[in-house]
């Protein structure tokens, strides 16, 4: 009796999120434009670097190479490197001849209370505020733009009166460990923050993804500016909730924006996710148990059903697997994976609860949030 109601209830709960959770599995909200302004407003681009001297050349290369029509520049806060990064940041400015458009501040270190990375923007934002721009671009230093990006997400705000507009830049999924699990971990996300509803002015769900975010400068002033969210460790969840308050926000995914930043081995992605899951849980062991159990259920009970269950048992457990491969398909697609990754999603499943789990082990032992040689979560 209990294995039958398990195995209907994962069947019920994959039926709600293809049929009622936003659409998210379509991965159709994708990036667009507006129409031209009459005048181009002024945009200053904040770029926190940390030990980034790998991918940040290419990075202020394609912001340097924008074709935007309005006045543009980048501050880039050097947060206190030890490879590079500065010089390989001067040289890529260099070399497209707009040199003088690259500021470089050496970042300080970080106060009790902030992380890194947002001390870094905030002493970005702060040189920004002085020439008085009307929207900043955050943008991490391991992505690249195709040349319309920003004026079509600068039309598009203005058009739209967007507070934020966010891209989710396409991840590199090109080593066996990335076409594993880089594909799933949008599809999480996307699962967790339907698009759709972000984008929605009538729902309070609120994200974006902090490789590509376009900001009005007033309205995060209004917000209480990037102090509001000084020790987020998902900071760019964090800031899309302020800012989804002082009005509407968008977020969509991108072939225009892509990250560089590659993920060879399993660890290195291990290690992406141990940084935040935990902080996403807000580090509450209640929360904890629960998502651990849900994973299990909605992933892992539908396969056991499926192997070792009989009659309406093994029936609901098969719906319930070839739901979940089928609404994996569109996400397998945006990466150009086979679809045959469909019905490996449940051992995926259970890959990142292995890393939540360790999230929180890791937190509980003092090391949470650790990045980069720094610990900045609880």
């Amino acid at each position: 009796m209990i294995a039958t109601l398990l195995a209907a209830l994962a069947l019920l709960i994959w039926i709600y999120l293809a049929a009622a959770r936003g659409g998210f599995w379509h991965a159709a909200e994708r990036d667009g434009g507006g129409p031209f302004p009459k005048a181009w407003p002024a945009v200053i681009a904040v770029i926190p670097a940390r030990n980034e001297a790998d991918g940040v050349g290419r990075t202020v290369s394609s912001l340097l190479l924008q074709d935007y029509l309005g006045p543009f520049s980048i501050i880039l806060v050097d947060d206190e490197s030890s490879d590079g990064t500065a010089g390989a940041a001067r040289l890529a400015s260099a070399a497209t001849g707009r040199a003088d458009r690259l500021t470089i501040l050496a970042g300080a270190p970080p106060p009790p209370g902030w992380t890194g990375k947002l001390w870094a923007m905030k002493q970005g934002i702060e040189r920004a505020d002085a020439a008085a721009p009307e929207f900043l671009f955050h943008t991490d230093a391991d992505i690249v733009y195709e040349p319309d990006v920003l004026g079509r997400l600068v039309s598009q705000s203005l058009d739209q009166g967007l507070t934020l507009s966010s891209l989710m830049a396409k991840l590199r999924c090109e080593s066996l460990p990335e076409r594993a699990l880089i594909p799933a971990f949008i599809f999480f996300f996307q699962m967790l923050y339907p698009f759709s509803w972000v984008s929605d002015r009538r729902r309070k769900t609120a994200a974006a993804a902090g490789g590509c975010m376009l900001v009005r400068r007033d309205a995060l002033r209004a917000a209480g500016g990037i102090e509001a969210i000084r020790g987020a460790i998902i900071d760019d969840c964090a800031l899309a909730r302020v800012l989804k308050k002082q009005g509407p926000i968008r977020l969509a995914l991108s072939e225009r924006v892509a990250s560089i930043r590659p993920y060879s081995t399993f660890g290195e992605i291990r290690r992406m996710v141990v940084r935040s899951a935990y902080a996403q849980l807000e580090y509450s062991p209640l929360l904890l148990a629960v998502a651990v159990a849900v994973l299990i259920l909605v992933y892992v009970v539908p396969v056991l059903a499926t192997i070792f269950g009989h009659g309406a048992i093994q029936i609901f457990g098969l719906l319930a697997w070839v739901t979940m491969a089928i609404v994996y398909l569109p996400t397998l697609g945006f990466y150009r994976l086979t679809p045959f990754w469909g019905p490996a999603l449940p051992a995926i499943a259970l890959v990142y609860t292995a890393f939540t789990l360790e999230s929180a082990y890791q937190s509980l032992r003092g090391r949470g949030g650790l990045w980069k040689g720094r610990i900045q979560g609880r």
